[in-house]
């Protein structure tokens, strides 16, 4: 049967914030910290709320994951109601990373963007996944680790306590044994310094109290731009003396929430021509982006017209007196027959020159995306664009005075397209 013992914890406020909006609370079995968004007075509040929930204690009923998301759920709706109805604290939220020692294995609840790591035999593997703008282009092979690193949009979590009356919350169970050491830490330690340098510094067998106070200064040295809160303890078999220290609730660092959605094809903003009050239409979800779209090509009505005039023409000019000679019908035929196969060359002529044509928009969720086609929208539902690649990139992180540059619909090369677009997500559009 494992059991937590040695554990420690620190915080600092670091060298560029003047508030710690930091908390943490940690009495094995349960460790918790959290990290508040809001400014001074609010994220601090929201921290605090999400702590004291775990403080209380763990539900009685339901496995360990269960209970842990029960407590963060009820955190979550604390901080909302709070958000909601207090003017100073609107917008405030939290992240989480909540852990649980069981008999041989531990539990991981998670908001956020601060994280739970497990060091053993000299390996460091995370046991969560950040809720970020970047670590989702990170997982969909957009950003190296190394480019996220340095990425300008960064600190964009997608995922906090409070935000919303309800939240989603990621869960993990893993398998513990003697000897591991666990890690809980708000963004202020690995935006600073990397998992290379935890790992050296946990490699240390000067003890866990000592480590906590080297990961804190190692963060400082690299420019402390954010609260830093470590937790630490080492698992053991039960029967052995433990060291634990007094529960603590202290105080961390700012982000916004981004939203996030999934392509349905359509872009945002782009006028079905001549169609009226369409039902079913797109809704820009981000802001129209500038520029005007060329005028639509011919309506059908037209086209038909000109074809019923083409065949009145052919069929007054046919056979002898009365139309009754014996090429009644084959002028009419063969000229028909020809404009079918005029306007079906010139389509597929027009139809694959447009298959070259790309331009830049967002989709019905505000995700930059690369579409291909003319922008339009023909009645009966017919799209003359198709999607050809969806970013990571809601189009409200774009800089405002390159958004109207990049999504304004302008035909570009497919080079062109993918250049601009790569520059999004990379965030150097802003450069």
């Amino acid at each position: 049967m494992l059991r937590a013992a040695h554990t420690t914890w620190k915080t600092d406020t670091g060298r560029q914030r003047r508030e710690n909006e930091d908390s943490a609370f940690a009495r094995a079995p349960l460790f918790v910290i959290a990290d508040g968004m809001g400014g001074a007075q609010a994220g601090e509040v929201a921290s605090k709320i999400a702590v004291e929930v775990f403080e209380g204690g763990l539900p009685d009923q339901g496995s360990p994951v269960q209970r842990l998301v029960e407590c963060a759920q009820t955190a979550n709706r604390r901080i909302y109601e709070i958000s909601s109805t207090e003017h100073e604290r609107a917008g405030m939220g939290t992240t989480l990373t909540a852990v649980y020692v069981g008999d041989s294995d531990i539990a991981v609840a998670h908001v956020g963007d601060s994280r739970a790591y497990l060091y053993r035999d000299g390996e460091l593997a995370r046991l969560t996944q950040d809720h970020t703008l970047v670590e989702e282009l990170v997982r969909r092979g957009k950003l190296t680790e190394e480019q996220a690193a340095e990425h300008p949009q960064r600190s964009i979590i997608t995922r906090a306590l409070g935000i919303d009356p309800d939240v989603d919350v990621d869960t993990w169970t893993y398998a513990g044994r003697a000897g591991d050491v666990v890690l809980l830490c708000s963004d202020g330690l690995t935006s600073m310094i990397n998992e290379e340098q935890i790992a050296a510094i946990l490699s240390d067998d000067s003890g866990l109290d000592r480590a906590a106070e080297r990961l804190i200064a190692a963060a400082n040295d690299a420019g402390g731009r954010d609260n830093i809160t470590v937790v630490l303890f080492r698992l053991e078999e039960a029967g052995g003396d433990a060291v634990t220290d007094e529960p603590t609730i202290v105080g961390l660092a700012p982000a916004s929430p981004a939203p996030s959605g999934s392509d349905d094809g359509h872009p945002s903003g782009v006028a079905p021509p001549n169609t009226g009050n369409r039902a079913g239409s797109a809704t820009l979800t981000a802001p129209r982006p500038a520029g005007t779209i060329a005028p639509p090509p011919e309506s059908r009505k037209r086209a038909s017209a000109r074809l019923a005039r083409t065949q009145g023409h052919a069929r007054g000019s046919t056979g002898g007196p009365g139309g009754r000679g014996p090429g009644r019908f084959t002028k009419p035929l063969a000229v028909l027959l020809s404009t079918l196969i005029v306007a079906f060359l010139v389509g597929a002529g027009g139809y694959l020159a447009s298959r070259q044509l790309f331009f830049i928009g967002t989709n019905s969720q505000g995700i930059v995306t690369i579409y291909r086609g003319l922008p339009y929208d023909l009645p009966l539902g017919i799209r003359l664009y198709e999607s050809f690649y969806v970013s990571g990139v809601p189009a409200q992180f774009v800089p405002g005075p390159r958004r109207s540059v990049l999504l304004n619909h302008q035909f570009r090369s497919q080079s062109d397209a993918i250049s601009l677009v790569h520059a999004a997500e990379l965030g150097q559009l802003a450069r």
